[in-house]
């Protein structure tokens, strides 16, 4: 009888051991993952990727003035390559300059007419004048010849002295006269020279400034550098066959090397986060063991949308600390901004952590043999982790993902967060009397 009974207590403990060590683990493969409670310091970053550029550059400037001459963009034919290496005066680029040589053309053809008729009126008013001083002499002549028959006459009768005198008062009389119309004439010439004279010069300058206009299609480097290309209005750079806009008549920048900073971009929803001042760890994709550290200068107010993208997104500038002579323009970067940094944390992984009905927060906690679904208050997160401020301590053990069966097993809720809620209700609830008073 002994024996078995001592049988049926063998066979009832293997079962039991058989029950939890066989069909318990197989109910909880899903959910076998534990994580621990971290304490310790708790950084709060934001990773985005950005471009290298100079924060200060020289622009390399095609023609500045075609717009007086209404023409609105020029082709580059050709242009050196980018990133060589520039002396001042180094030849940079040639822009297409068949639209500008038309009208250059057709300004030399008024220039020659403005000269032509300068010189024609000019030679008109000197035979104008010449003419008019020889009708003064000949008139002259008239007045002494008259003053001679007068003087010839005094032993004639009366009436022809009278007629001398006569004579004598006509020579005189044409005479004044035809000195105020020689002032006149002269003053007439002189306005009509200094019509065509000024016409001639504005024809002029206009042309040495289309001649100095045509030298700068050769374009030519202003100060030493390395060349950049500039970029479109699709941020794409310029090459040749590209066409410059005249209201922004850039072809390239030299950027000076010493100083260089990181414009990225970062999403509407971190860029709350960011603010000018904070730490920056820099790295570079074309030398991934170079560790640089920089500091956010700058961050836009008015969002963007980039190409290729739906989201909206702000522009942060990131000024690089030091200087290094390996880093060029348009490097690409990983920038890891250090929003906040909070020592002494606990925090968990963000696969931990579930919610229910948007309000609250919960893990699935292991109690021995047990598994807990408990809710816990979530503080600052950052890309991997979450800030747990109540609920846990640093000895608790938290499953990854659902245990299965445990979907629907009810939320063991904190008590603070309890009558935190019941205060949210009566307020609500004292809102809404109010309201309806008000209405009534």
């Amino acid at each position: 009888m002994k024996r078995k009974i001592l049988i049926g207590s063998s066979v009832a403990l293997v079962s039991i051991l058989v029950y939890f060590f066989i069909i318990k683990s197989n109910d909880g493969e899903t959910a076998s993952i534990l994580s621990s409670v971290n304490k310790g310091e708790f950084r709060i970053e934001i990773e985005t990727t950005g471009e290298l550029e100079a924060k200060n550059s020289v622009k390399i400037m095609g023609p500045q003035s075609l717009r007086n001459f209404q023409i609105w963009q020029v082709t580059i034919q050709d242009i050196i390559n980018e990133g060589t290496v520039v002396k001042k005066g180094d030849w940079i680029a040639t822009l297409d300059r068949s639209e500008f040589q038309n009208k250059y053309t057709a300004k030399q053809i008024e220039l020659d007419k403005a000269t032509s008729k300068f010189n024609q009126t000019q030679l008109d008013t000197t035979l104008t004048m010449r003419q008019s001083r020889d009708e003064l002499i000949n008139l002259a002549y008239s007045v002494d010849e008259s003053r001679i028959v007068l003087e010839q006459s005094k032993f004639e009768p009366p009436a022809s002295i009278k007629q001398a005198e006569i004579n004598l008062d006509k020579s005189k009389r044409a005479y004044e006269q035809a000195v105020e119309n020689n002032k006149i004439k002269k003053k007439q010439n002189i306005e009509k020279m200094r019509e065509v004279a000024a016409e001639l010069r504005k024809v002029q300058a206009e042309f040495d400034g289309m001649i100095k206009v045509m030298e700068s299609f050769n374009v030519l480097a202003p100060e030493d550098g390395m060349v950049i290309y500039e970029k479109g209005w699709d941020g794409k750079p310029i090459k040749a066959g590209s066409q410059i806009q005249m209201w922004e008549p850039t072809v390239a920048t030299l950027p000076d090397l010493t100083k260089m900073m990181s414009k990225t971009y970062v999403n509407e929803v971190d860029v709350r986060k960011v603010k000018a001042g904070q730490v920056v760890e820099v790295g570079l994709d074309a030398y991934p063991d170079k560790k640089l550290t920089g500091v956010v200068t700058n961050v836009a107010n008015v969002g963007e949308q980039r190409p290729n993208s739906d989201a909206k997104v702000f522009e942060v500038n990131v000024e690089i600390n030091g200087t290094d002579p390996t880093l060029r323009p348009s490097m690409t970067t990983s920038n890891k901004i250090i929003a906040n940094v909070i020592n002494d944390a606990i925090f968990v992984p963000l696969e931990s952590l579930h919610s229910q009905s948007d309000t609250i927060t919960y893990v699935f906690l292991k109690k021995g043999l047990d598994i807990i679904k408990k809710e816990v208050v979530v503080g600052e997160t950052n890309a991997n982790d979450a800030i747990i401020t109540s609920g846990l301590t640093t000895d608790d053990k938290l499953y990854l993902s659902v245990p299965s069966g445990l979907e629907n097993k009810s939320v063991e809720l904190l008590p603070e967060m309890n009558g935190k809620r019941s205060k949210d209700k009566e307020d609500a609830q004292v809102t809404a009397s109010l309201v309806k008073s008000v209405n009534q």
